[in-house]
């Protein structure tokens, strides 16, 4: 399999409205590469003295996404993309905004972060790739081996370990689990271990599907429980809605942009029980307000504690009703 690497150069300051643009068309994933210097402000805890030195800022930045080559809907998707591009030209002729694209094999992307990648702890739990070896003092302990391919999630970034924390404080053994955005399946898998009974993941992407399923064979270790991964959008898609069932989890997981948590928010609650828990990740602290806002006019859910990591956060909310 491989992908299609597109790249839109233009100015820093057109580089937010083009990332806009990729996201009101469902791409979500989106690198923008620019010299813009870090703030002050955001260098606080870090070793300003051994910073490398930046190049000048040009006022040039790249914006890049990637989309599946073999992917049924991509010529139609770029053909969207490509128009709304254009139409920027118009609204904003001060800057430009050029089209580039390259071809790049799943090979080539899993060499460039597996060299990154090692293991973690978060508490009792250890994630390792897979192609690391379980060490002796991971023995006794929960596990999790991982290979996200090109889905999003490997437990070492903030947002993923605020849910995790979650999950080991709230889940409780027989409990049903929704996976909202399930990326590698890395959230479902978690809960499965610490004694989850049935679990749904949803993603928008087919790969992260993909992932999610291999990642649980991986790890499933005789008779689970119920777990599977299915493709849909439970923000918008009412069918898909009813597909994944209403008042039916304990514990809802969504580890994802405040862009869709906010709409999330509305409906969300229809999925859980009385007396479940909801998990919100993917929190940037600046966002913090507007998430809690949302959750906080759903009149039948409470927030009930924030957990923080960095510049990330995370909201855990309960439906009111009866206790679990």
């Amino acid at each position: 399999m491989a992908w299609i690497k597109y790249e839109i150069v233009t100015s820093t300051e057109a580089e937010d409205i083009v990332a806009s643009v990729l996201f009101d068309h469902g791409i979500t994933s989106v690198e923008i590469k620019d010299k813009v210097p870090v703030p002050p402000e955001e260098l606080d805890g870090v070793f300003t003295e051994i910073l490398p030195d930046e190049p000048e800022d040009d006022g040039v930045a790249c914006v890049t996404f990637y989309i599946d080559e073999d992917a049924p809907d991509k010529d139609e998707l770029m053909a969207n993309v490509a128009q709304a591009v254009n139409e920027l030209k118009e609204d904003y002729p001060a800057y430009s905004f050029e089209f580039s694209e390259g071809r790049l094999d799943n090979d080539d992307w899993a060499h460039n972060w597996k060299k990154h990648w090692h293991t973690i702890q978060i508490n009792d739990l250890f994630i390792k790739p897979s192609w690391e070896d379980v060490t002796p003092e991971m023995e006794g302990k929960k596990v999790l081996s991982l290979d996200p391919g090109t889905a999003f999630g490997t437990g070492g970034h903030e947002t993923t370990r605020l849910c995790i924390t979650g999950i080991q404080k709230y889940l409780k053994p027989g409990d049903s689990v929704l996976d909202i955005g399930c990326g590698s399946g890395i959230l479902t898998i978690v809960a499965k271990m610490y004694g989850a009974g049935t679990c749904l993941g949803t993603d928008l992407d087919k790969m992260a599907i993909i992932a999610s399923e291999e990642n649980y064979r991986e790890n499933a270790e005789g008779d689970k429980g119920d777990v599977s991964f299915v493709r849909g959008n439970i923000v918008t898609d009412e069918a898909f809605k009813a597909e994944c069932g209403f008042e039916k989890y304990d514990i809802v997981l969504a580890n994802i942009l405040p862009e869709v948590l906010v709409p999330l928010s509305e409906s969300v609650d229809k999925h859980m029980k009385p007396g479940a828990y909801l998990i919100y990740s993917g929190i940037l602290l600046e966002k913090e307000d507007q998430v809690k806002k949302a959750v906080e006019k759903n009149d039948r859910l409470d927030i009930i504690e924030t957990l923080y990591d960095g510049e990330w956060m995370a909201i855990v909310s309960r439906k009111k009703g009866n206790d679990i």
